[in-house]
């Protein structure tokens, strides 16, 4: 079995909404838990998302919760999403995904050549989390 790297993202009550936008955007399958169905819990935080989980085709999973009263964030971090060979249909479909994301985000660089040939582009999106797309338009140059 191979390792993979899941990123999980810690939110401050946004968990569901994040992962419908992503959902929306990425495709993929979506499941949720709140803290009432996993915990049992009847506070306040009943109906925010304990453990939240989009896998989407490609192979990319990215898992998200909201924290709990008290518990501190440890930065929501960056989501780098990557075409490693130039590829038209991979390209297409992160092009498709820059497209519903900036839509909801700061634009912190647009989707545009870069100086090592590929296209790259930069947002944050209406949650705090940075995504970065990078396209590989040419072969890479070792």
């Amino acid at each position: 079995m191979a390792v993979t790297l899941t990123p999980y993202l810690q939110l401050p009550g946004t968990a569901r909404e994040a992962l419908e936008l992503y959902h929306s955007v990425l495709g993929g399958e979506l499941s949720t838990l709140t803290y009432a169905e996993g915990m049992g819990a009847e506070d306040d935080t009943k109906d925010q998302i304990m453990h939240g989980s989009l896998f989407v085709d490609r192979g990319l999973h990215v898992m998200a919760a909201d924290l709990p009263p008290g518990m501190q964030s440890n930065g929501l971090g960056t989501l780098a999403l990557s075409v490693g060979e130039p590829d038209a249909a991979e390209n297409t479909r992160l092009e498709r995904w820059w497209t519903g994301l900036s839509a909801h985000s700061e634009v912190l660089m647009p989707l545009e050549a870069a100086p090592w040939g590929d296209r790259f582009g930069m947002l944050k999106d209406r949650f705090g989390v940075t995504w970065m797309f990078n396209t590989a338009e040419t072969a890479s140059q070792g």
